[in-house]
C-alpha cells in the first residue's frame, strides 16, 4: 500500500493541513501506518500536482498562512479504485526488537528485557490514547449504537485492530519479560551435579 492511500484515508474524515494530518497519523492512522510529518507533505504536494487532493490557502494572524488539503473527485475515485484492487497483502512483520530476541541467548538479556519493558511500555501508553479515542467516540453509546448511527465505520475498525494490536504487545512483553527472568535466573544459578 502507498502512503497515498493512507493520507486519503485520512482526509476521508475533511479538510486537513499537512500539519493536521501529521498529527492526526499520530492519533489515529498511526495505528495501522507510519509516517514523518515530512513524508506527508511531499506526499501532498505530489497528490496535488496529479489532481487527487485541492489545496486552499487560509490566511493567519500572527502565523504564516496554512494550506488545507481535500480529496478531489479524481482523489474519491483513487479511494474507490484502492477499495476495488485485488486482496491486501498478508501483513508482514519487520520488528527489529524480534530479530534480537531470536539472538539473546548469545548477548545479555537484561538488555534485551529493558527493550521489551520500554516497547511495553510504548504500547501501554498508546493503549491509553486508543482507550481514550474509543471513549471519545462511543460518548455513552454501546457499539451497536454508535455503528448503526455514524456515516463512517471505518474508523473505529481500525481504532479495533490498533486496540488489539497493543493489547497484545503488551500481552506478549509481559510473558517474554517473564520467561526472560526465569531464563536469567537459571543461568546464573549455580550449576547442579
Amino acid at each position: 500500500m502507498a502512503l497515498r492511500n493512507a493520507v486519503m484515508a485520512a482526509l476521508l474524515e475533511g479538510e486537513a493541513s499537512g500539519y493536521d494530518l501529521a498529527k492526526g497519523f499520530e492519533a489515529s492512522v498511526a495505528n495501522f501506518w507510519m509516517a514523518t510529518p515530512q513524508q506527508i507533505y511531499r506526499e501532498l504536494e505530489r497528490m496535488a500536482g496529479e489532481g487527487l487532493v485541492a489545496a486552499r490557502v487560509v490566511q493567519q494572524e500572527r502565523r504564516p498562512d496554512k494550506r488545507l488539503f481535500s480529496l478531489t473527485e479524481a482523489g474519491l475515485d483513487a479511494v474507490r479504485a484502492f477499495l476495488a484492487e485485488g486482496p491486501a497483502k498478508p501483513l508482514a512483520i519487520r520488528d527489529e526488537l524480534l530479530v534480537k530476541v531470536q539472538c539473546v541467548d548469545l548477548g545479555d538479556i537484561d538488555i534485551v528485557r529493558a527493550e521489551i519493558v520500554q516497547r511495553m511500555e510504548r504500547s501501554a501508553a498508546k493503549l491509553a490514547r486508543y482507550e481514550r479515542a474509543q471513549e471519545r467516540l462511543l460518548a455513552g453509546r454501546t457499539e451497536e449504537e454508535y455503528c448503526a448511527t455514524v456515516e463512517r465505520v471505518g474508523p473505529y475498525l481500525t481504532l479495533q485492530a490498533g486496540l488489539a494490536f497493543e493489547r497484545s504487545s503488551v500481552q506478549w512483553g509481559e510473558r517474554a519479560v517473564k520467561l526472560l527472568e526465569r531464563r536469567a535466573a537459571v543461568a546464573g544459578a549455580p550449576a547442579r551435579g
